[in-house]
């Protein structure tokens, strides 16, 4: 007896099955799926040993792609070009740099990816380019190896050998006898001065703690001060004020004075053109009769009965 077959589970089982695998071809191989990751070109000069095809791609430090293939460029042998898939979203700008940097002693070499400010615009391809293009910057052995190429070189050995012929030149006009002498002196200056300092090591250790008390003084003097510097302060500010009204005072008392002697002064104008009139009178006949009163006890003083007989006639002359 022949068993049943259910075909309808069959064929799903079999639909299910090459869903799954496809999936699995597909997640495995999603470096290939352009709709997940972007492609561009890196051109560069220097050497990409340690770079191979499934290194890693990071920017600022993160995993964002894999390199994708490592030739020489078709069109310039002297450029090597590295064709990066980066994850789709990825912020590539126009100013974003690529550089090789090595892990450490392994050897192994991963590109980096630099700058991309956030107002810059993201890259695009150009015409004539297939995939855009991220700008290299030379690595640190890159630059290392440019810098001692140049030094190198039979220009910049000489220049390097004509500085330091110049420097020992210099060196040897500069350590000539007398100043081979001079440096000698100095020695010895400094050796007597330490041997000066050294056996006065305790009037500088007094020195020193005097100084050290001085400075104790004058934080004690500066913390008092800022203790009492503000009621000083105060007090101040409150004697400017009384002057301030002492002053608005005089101010006031002057104004009325001046009112006062204006609102008298037809008064005075008055007493200087009479009275002083009659007080000069006043005084004339106050002399006229001090004069006659000093007479008269000049004349009694001479005849004291003057006062009881009276003043005497002139005596007659002779003949009369």
């Amino acid at each position: 007896m022949e068993p049943k077959v259910n075909y309808v589970v069959v064929g799903a089982f079999v639909l299910l099955l090459g869903a799954t695998v496809l999936g699995a071809v597909l997640w495995l191989g999603k470096t290939d799926y352009r709709g997940i990751y972007d492609r561009y070109y890196v051109y560069t000069r220097e050497s990409v040993a340690g770079l191979s095809v499934d290194s890693t791609v990071k920017y600022r430090g993160v995993d964002v792609g894999r390199v994708k293939e490592v030739i020489l460029n078709p069109d310039n042998s002297e450029e090597v070009r590295v064709t990066l898939d980066i994850v789709g979203g990825t912020p590539v700008k126009t100013d974003t740099q690529a550089v090789l940097v090595t892990q450490g002693l392994t050897g192994l070499v991963t590109l980096n990816l630099t700058g991309g400010s956030k107002d810059a615009p993201p890259l695009t391809s150009v015409a004539g380019q297939v995939y855009p293009v991220i700008q290299s910057v030379p690595s640190l052995y890159g630059r290392l190896d440019g810098t001692l190429a140049k030094l190198l070189s039979d220009q910049g050995l000489s220049n390097l050998v004509a500085n330091v012929n110049g420097l020992a030149q210099n060196a040897s006009l500069f350590l000539d006898e007398q100043n081979r002498a001079q440096f000698r002196q100095i020695l010895k200056d400094l050796g007597e001065v330490t041997k000066v300092l050294a056996a006065r090591s305790s009037q500088v250790d007094r020195g020193a703690q005097h100084a050290a008390e001085a400075a104790e003084r004058t934080a004690r003097l500066t913390e008092h001060l800022g203790v009492q510097l503000p009621a000083l302060l105060d007090r101040m500010g409150k004697s400017a004020v009384a002057l301030q009204h002492m002053t608005a005072e005089v101010t006031r008392t002057s104004r009325e004075v001046g009112d006062m002697v204006g609102t008298s002064k037809p008064g005075i104008e008055q007493f200087s053109r009479q009275t002083l009139a009659d007080a000069g009178l006043l005084v004339s006949e106050l002399r006229q009769l001090t004069a006659t009163l000093t007479r008269v006890a000049q004349q009694v003083e001479r005849q004291p009965n003057v006062l009881v007989l009276g003043r005497q006639g002139q005596p007659k002359g002779p003949g009369e």
